[in-house]
């Protein structure tokens, strides 16, 4: 991560409750201009990955918005809420232990919302990650949701 970071909040529209906040606020790397380049894999905005580039504009409090992602960095965004009453007994840091052997990286929400947000490079072994979400799914693990992903992910 680049010690140059800022924030860029995201605008969310609940729907049915989901997701629980109204934005969500990620680091950004300033690029110049109005562009920044997100720093960490988003837990509720949808469509955006670590890396992608957005264009933001600040508000008359100085808080930075999104306006529109400009550019897609290739890399993948899964969110995995894990049940408090299954295997890993909803236990984030076991749910990035699991992903990690397969060059996954990731943050926890906790305490705030009991999910993980994880970063897949495209380079990554796609198909080992999916069967992986999809073991713990069956098992009672954890649910998930792809929140961003690829054509290479979707043909699997």
């Amino acid at each position: 991560m680049t010690t140059n970071r800022v924030k860029v909040r995201f605008e969310l529209e609940p729907d049915e409750g989901w997701p629980p906040v109204e934005s969500e606020g990620l680091w950004a790397e300033p690029l110049g201009g109005s562009g920044f380049r997100i720093d960490n894999a988003p837990w509720f905005v949808p469509d955006l990955a670590a890396a992608d580039v957005v264009e933001a504009a600040a508000d008359s409090d100085g808080v930075l918005w999104a306006t529109r992602k400009i550019a897609h960095s290739g890399r993948l965004a899964v969110q995995v809420i894990p049940f408090r009453h299954g295997p890993l007994n909803g236990d984030l840091q076991a749910v990035l232990d699991v992903f990690i052997p397969l060059g996954v990286s990731g943050e926890g929400a906790a305490p705030t919302f009991h999910l993980v947000a994880l970063d897949i490079s495209p380079d990554a072994d796609l198909r080992a990650i999916i069967d992986r979400l999809r073991e713990g799914e069956r098992d009672g693990s954890w649910e998930y949701s792809e929140g961003c992903v690829t054509s290479d992910w979707l043909a699997l």
